[in-house]
């Protein structure tokens, strides 16, 4: 199998210069600051968000800068959070969104973002024309609710005439420290600052498909990289600064989920995705392949991996085998070599969590709690949590919790451990589904449905 590397920025006398590289195939928080947490309001001018952007960048692990946090696992520092939550219980406020989506808000300062999309194919509504199909970017003040701005971004067509389960907004946005990126789909990707200003747009390919894009921006020293399955079968990395590519990776195939950032043992980094039958390892600054495992996973990937102690964990499919674990570091084919285990227990939707030793995950539609050996991936627990539902939100792990969110809005608060403890049961319903993953920041929990954006915190 190839995975074709190319480097745009290479040009004069070399031109366009393409690298591929063959690989052997085988038989397959601590809370914010007080003086920032206290800020009346966002700042609304250039000064006051470069400002912003500063005590924001020096506090990161504060933040909620991505999917699923600083690391991109699901793991906040935070010990703050509520235990237990009603509509009428610590629930801080609730702001209504002007369209459904599937992306998780990220947390910057007192500013929460968050992505939607309306106009066409909204659940719940008429279908609607699809000329009239525009996705939108949001900043919320994250003390209390209140829209400080909007951007609109009307859609590129064609687009895909449905998109099912998550819609036409299912990319988390991302923040650097200076710089809001955002990714939709075929329509492009774009770059802000706080105060909304466009800073450029790139395109990363053309296609669509009835499934739509999912996958969300992940940042690497100054590189912005887009898993573009979809759009062009390709992992793409741009300047974060000017949006321009850097390099390409090419064959990835039937692949919904967000790249993830490893350190091996010996330091070094790997940019790790999971697409059809394989793990892929990639150098992040160049997009050159390191390794590829067999998963033996005969669907789509949509779970995003995580790692722990330099061994990375996938879960997807719908059948068969659903998971494996597998050691970073290797070259070429590790599939006999750097393999931990498989197992027919994971889930087709929402990522694990890694702690401790152990990894966590919920069935997407069984409403199974799960706890494995991570390093020999024995089942540990295997529980069906009464009226769990479908889940497919990821979780999140805060202060030795795990927080399941259910698509009907419904969070399971399990103990972090070995053995199964079910710590509390809340609700938010709101006739909408909840499909995206939790954001925890300076002791609050950000939920969004198709219909609200929350946020939970002690009172």
């Amino acid at each position: 199998m190839f995975y074709g590397i190319s480097f745009p920025w290479l040009n004069g006398r070399l031109g366009f210069v393409a690298l591929v590289l063959t690989l052997s195939a085988c038989s397959r928080e601590a809370p914010l600051p007080e003086a920032l947490a206290q800020q009346p309001k966002p700042p609304s001018n250039n000064r006051a968000s470069a400002a912003l952007a500063q005590n924001s960048s020096t506090t990161n692990t504060d933040n909620w800068p991505q999917f699923r946090g600083p690391n991109g696992l699901g793991v906040s520092h935070d010990k703050r959070l509520p235990l237990t939550w009603t509509t009428d219980k610590n629930l801080l406020w609730k702001t209504e969104l002007p369209g459904a989506g599937a992306s998780s808000p990220i947390v910057v300062g007192d500013r929460v973002f968050v992505t939607c999309y309306s106009g066409y194919g909204v659940p719940g509504q008429a279908k609607g024309d699809i000329s009239q199909l525009q996705r939108h970017l949001l900043c919320v003040n994250a003390l209390n609710g209140t829209v400080v701005w909007k951007k609109d971004f009307p859609a590129v067509l064609p687009e895909s005439p449905t998109v099912r389960e998550h819609g036409y907004a299912a990319s988390t946005p991302a923040w650097d420290g200076e710089r809001l990126y955002v990714f939709f789909g075929k329509s492009g990707v774009f770059a802000f600052d706080l105060d909304g200003k466009q800073l450029w747009k790139a395109d990363v390919g053309d296609k669509h498909h009835g499934w739509g894009s999912a996958a969300s921006p992940v940042v690497y020293k100054d590189l912005l990289i887009i898993n573009a399955c979809i759009e062009s079968d390709s992992l793409v990395a741009l300047d974060k600064k000017t949006g321009k590519e850097k390099w390409r990776a090419r064959g990835i195939k039937e692949s919904w989920n967000t790249p993830l950032i490893v350190t091996t043992q010996n330091g070094t980094s790997e940019l790790i995705v999971a697409i059809l039958g394989k793990i892929l390892a990639f150098n992040p600054e160049t997009g050159v392949p390191l390794w590829n495992c067999d998963t033996d996973i005969s669907w789509y990937m949509a779970p995003s991996v995580v790692a722990h102690n330099s061994v990375v964990s996938a879960l997807g499919g719908r059948s068969g085998v659903a998971a494996l674990a597998v050691r970073t570091g290797g070259k070429g084919d590790v599939t006999k070599t750097h393999r931990l285990w498989t197992s027919t227990k994971g889930s087709n939707v929402s990522s694990p969590i890694a702690h401790n030793g152990h990894l966590y995950w919920m069935h997407d539609s069984l409403g199974i709690a799960y706890c494995s050996e991570i390093e020999t991936g024995k089942i540990i627990y295997e529980v069906r949590v009464a009226r769990a539902g479908q889940v497919y939100a990821s979780p999140i792990l805060a202060d030795d919790k795990l927080y399941y969110l259910t698509r009907s809005g419904q969070t399971y608060v399990l103990k972090a451990g070995p053995k199964y403890e079910l710590l509390a049961t809340n609700d938010l319903s709101d006739r909408s589904s909840f499909d995206a993953s939790p954001a925890v920041a300076d002791g609050r929990l950000y939920l969004r449905s198709n219909r609200f954006l929350y946020s939970v915190g002690k009172k």
